[in-house]
């Protein structure tokens, strides 16, 4: 790729851009927009719809920047929890490590690289007629004394990397420490999830929690919640909201066509009246499915069990509870509102079906995804280009033509079929058999993570089949020097993708397309301007990934094409503003993980580490350098040794808080008037949603009474 395509590719980017800062400020200030801008402040009563005009929601103003730069960690922690906090350290925590790896690369192997001759003199008259590939290593001869440069480059980075992930660790777990005796007593702190009960003949699964833990645990059980099996009721209830809301919408609007013409006689209905009966035949089923659902042989051989204290929830999570380990499985409870309801509807042999579905699918996906990959290399190359189709010679000797196909196109090809990854690994994770949301969300973001390098990183990098990708790795004597040779040949790709993916989605994410248009769309059809709506929450599954993604380009890329650093460190300050606005603005938090995406974060980071290390290995074996390769072969054990004593030091405290944690916490409990109003609603937290009473019709007061009566909630 010539510099004048890159050159190209930014001023494109660049402009949308601004045309989307430009736009943004101005329609986020219209009152039809604030549910897509604003959702979170409307939902909390800070901001209210006005309707006057006023000439000022004309004029674009940078104030959202200044407020957003304003907010403090203190503030956000407060307001959006933890995880928050986490997502934007990730983003500062990366601002350091590319400001660092830049200076190095932009004054020191950026100047080395271009007073290389290997490939040809760079013609300073003409800069936008080099190639990029003489800012790279590869521009450096074999056995030049310069690559002495890059190799202390590579140490540099690597214990600066080591160094922050080691603070980072270190920082975040005492935040989790620090969150977790700031915030109020939670149900989940105090509960566990037993699965696998064992049902005597003649008992309910209820009574045979109750004896068991009043047994085994006689000092500090409270309660228990046992799960019933609601997937069809909450069908009904489904049902019944859209029904209600239809009938909301015919009699809030009067313009609406009250009556419709049904049947082969066209019969003329009053449409309030017949949806009104639909309602209360829905309610009516509602109410024998509750029935059906509160009997014992709706049972599900799982229950939410609650203790007087902390220490005793962990006691019984951590214990082997039965000789046989297959039975009384305990685990950590999720938030209430956390819980993945339709988890416990489906079977054990469904669900371990599903996890082979599961690999199948991803498996599946991954090789389909190459079909995009390989049309963009094709792109990318614009002699392939024209043997795929000769009829578009002409077209493609024109050179802005030129520039925009190899040097935006390919990466925005790229960017739209990643768009449909994240919601569709999502789906994947919640058919996995994962009890809660976060859970669901967490293992799609590892999904995203390594399905993103793998096909856009590694398959771009070894351009062909399947077979040859896998093949590659089955011989990993070979991986180095394969790698070594590979990968600088895409410097110029990952430069343009960094670029387009990276400033373009960054500003859409601001900008809101698909949540602008939908509301475009939806508003003639929504029953009224005060209609409740749903305040959206960050998908994490979505944003981690592509920062972690860009962030090993960033390191494997610093010491080979140090050009990509630049457009990285821009694509990192916009994401430190944009996302810190939406965190105010649109994001609410709907459950706290309390910092457990961090070690996933971390695991990238070190794999990014060790993958530039063994790229340095082939590199400096192929430059005729075997000193300097020998030396680097300590650093990737260095580097897992490091992480091995860290995922030792730092990793169990985000699967269980310790126990001085929790009992100094239940000591300081003991004081407090406030825990015998929080035991009394710590005995129903965990009932399922869709047993709660619930009424819609004026004729339905059989739903006002509770699903599960207090019988069935053991103390």
């Amino acid at each position: 790729m010539l510099v004048s395509a890159l050159l190209t590719s930014v001023g494109i980017n660049s402009g949308l851009c601004v045309l989307f800062f430009t736009l943004y400020s101005i329609l986020r200030k219209q009152p039809t927009n604030y549910e897509v801008y604003i959702p979170r402040l409307i939902a909390e009563g800070s901001s209210k719809r006005r309707s006057h005009f006023n000439l000022e929601r004309l004029i674009p103003s940078p104030g959202w920047v200044k407020r957003a730069w304003k907010l403090s960690e203190e503030d956000l922690l407060s307001t959006s929890g933890l995880d928050a906090v986490v997502f934007m350290r990730v983003i500062t925590f990366s601002l350091r490590v590319f400001l660092f790896a830049g200076v190095i690369g932009i004054f020191v192997l950026l100047p080395v690289n271009c007073s290389g001759d290997q490939l040809h003199d760079i013609d300073f008259a003409d800069l936008s007629n080099n190639s990029l590939d003489v800012f790279t290593i590869s521009n450096l001869s074999s056995g030049s004394k310069r690559l002495w440069a890059h190799f202390s480059a590579v140490y540099l980075v690597t214990a600066f990397v080591c160094y922050l992930l080691y603070y980072e660790y270190k920082c975040i777990t005492g935040k989790r420490i620090d969150f977790f005796h700031s915030t109020k007593p939670q149900p989940h702190q105090f509960t566990i999830l037993v699965r696998s009960i064992p049902v005597s003949a003649g008992s309910s699964v209820s009574e045979s929690v109750e004896r068991f833990f009043m047994e085994y645990h006689p000092s500090t059980y409270l309660s228990h919640m046992v799960v019933h099996r609601s997937s069809k009721l909450q069908s009904l209830i489904k049902d019944a909201k859209k029904l209600y809301k239809r009938i909301t919408h015919l009699q809030s609007e009067p313009n609406q066509p009250q009556y419709r013409h049904v049947g082969f006689f066209r019969h003329r209905v009053d449409l309030v009246d017949h949806y009104g009966k639909k309602l209360e035949d829905i309610e009516e089923n509602m109410r024998l499915e509750r029935s059906e659902v509160s009997l014992a042989t709706q049972e599900v051989r799982a229950a939410f069990v609650s203790f007087k204290s902390r220490y005793g929830a962990a006691v019984a999570f951590h214990m082997k509870q039965s000789i046989n380990p297959t039975e009384w499985v305990t685990e950590l409870a999720p938030e209430p509102n956390d819980v993945y309801w339709p988890f416990f509807s489906s079977s054990f042999m469904r669900r371990w079906l599903s996890k082979i579905v599961v690999i199948v699918a991803c498996v599946l996906l991954t090789i389909l995804f190459l079909i995009p990959v390989l049309v963009v290399q094709g792109l990318t190359n614009l002699n392939q280009l024209e043997i795929w189709f000769p009829f578009l010679k002409s077209i493609l000797t024109i050179t802005f033509v030129s520039q925009v196909i190899t040097g935006y196109l390919p990466s925005l090809i790229l960017q739209l079929f990643l768009k449909i990854v994240p919601p569709i690994m999502e789906f994947l994770s919640s058919i996995q058999g994962y009890i809660c949301h976060s859970d669901i969300e967490k293992s799609a973001c590892n999904k995203v993570l390594w399905f993103t390098i793998w096909n856009i990183f590694f398959a771009t990098v070894f351009s062909g089949s399947v077979l040859y990708q896998v093949s590659i790795f089955l011989d990993p004597k070979h991986i180095p020097a394969k790698l070594a040779s590979a990968v600088p040949a895409q410097a110029s790709f990952f430069i343009a993708y960094v670029v387009t993916s990276g400033w373009t989605s960054t500003s859409s994410e601001l900008f809101r397309i698909i949540p602008l248009i939908w509301s475009l769309i939806r508003k003639p059809f929504s029953c009224c301007s005060d209609e409740e709506f749903e305040v959206p929450s960050i998908p994490y599954h979505r944003d981690i990934p592509r920062i972690l993604f860009f962030g090993l380009l960033g390191i494997t890329y610093f010491f080979l094409a140090p050009l990509i650093l630049p457009f990285l460190l821009v694509y990192l300050c916009l994401a430190y503003i944009i996302y810190r606005n939406q965190f105010l603005n649109v994001y609410a938090p709907k459950y706290e993980t309390a910092g457990k995406f961090w070690p996933i974060v971390h695991n990238s980071m070190i794999f990014s580490l060790v993958l530039m290390q063994a790229i340095a290995i082939g590199l400096f074996t192929l430059k005729k350098l075997p000193l300097a390769s020998t030396l680097i072969f300590p650093l990737p054990v260095l580097t897992l040794l490091f992480n091995e004593y860290c995922r030792k030091r730092f990793l169990p405290n985000f699967i269980a808080y310790p126990a001085e944690v929790l009992i100094k916490r239940d000591r300081e409990d003991r004081y407090d008037p406030k825990m015998a109003e929080f035991y009394d609603n710590l005995v129903a937290a965990y009932q399922d949603p869709a047993l709660l009473p619930i009424q819609f019709s004026a004729n339905s007061d059989s739903l006002n009474s509770p699903l599960i009566s207090a019988a069935q909630v053991r103390h």
